[in-house]
């Protein structure tokens, strides 16, 4: 049996544009990612640009949309930090300036409730008795969910 990779497609123009279509109408996707779609189905980069441009005419590709979905979902299912979603969304090559926008949508005490919920869940968890040792993989596994030092630094700080 074939991988994807190995497979080859033979759509054209039209046919693409449909499940282009398709596959934009299941989930919010990036301009990034339908472009690697095409090009995985072969399509020429004059027929890509086209079917890009279709697909937001129609409504189908909304990159800012995509970038507040992300960060929306990143941030309430997986409990993602602002930094690791703005990693994610360069990766997808969205926009600077759309990044923050989509950013600035997260209620500010809503992200310091989950980084205290997430933070008091590890400090229950965590094994080390070493409290030095302790406190290090506690900010070491905020920081990999994305969170800001600075926070973490005044939860592991308290005054």
């Amino acid at each position: 049996m074939k991988t994807d990779k190995e497979r080859t497609y033979n759509f054209d123009k039209k046919m693409a544009l449909a499940k282009a279509e398709s596959w934009c109408a299941y989930q919010e996707r990036s301009q990034h990612e339908v472009r690697q779609k095409l090009y995985e189905w072969n399509m020429t980069s004059s027929d890509v640009e086209q079917i890009i441009a279709e697909l937001i005419a129609q409504n189908f590709l909304n990159e800012e949309r995509f970038a507040f979905a992300y960060v929306s979902g990143k941030f309430r299912i997986k409990k993602w930090g602002k930094i690791k979603i703005k990693q994610g969304l360069k990766f997808k090559k969205v926009p600077e300036k759309m990044i923050q926008k989509a950013l600035n949508s997260i209620d500010e005490e809503e992200y310091l409730a989950a980084l205290t919920e997430i933070y008091e869940k590890k400090h229950h968890s965590e094994s080390e008795k070493n409290p030095i040792k302790r406190r290090f993989k506690i900010l070491n596994y905020l920081h990999g969910k994305g969170f800001e030092k600075d926070l973490i630094f005044i939860l592991l700080n308290p005054s």
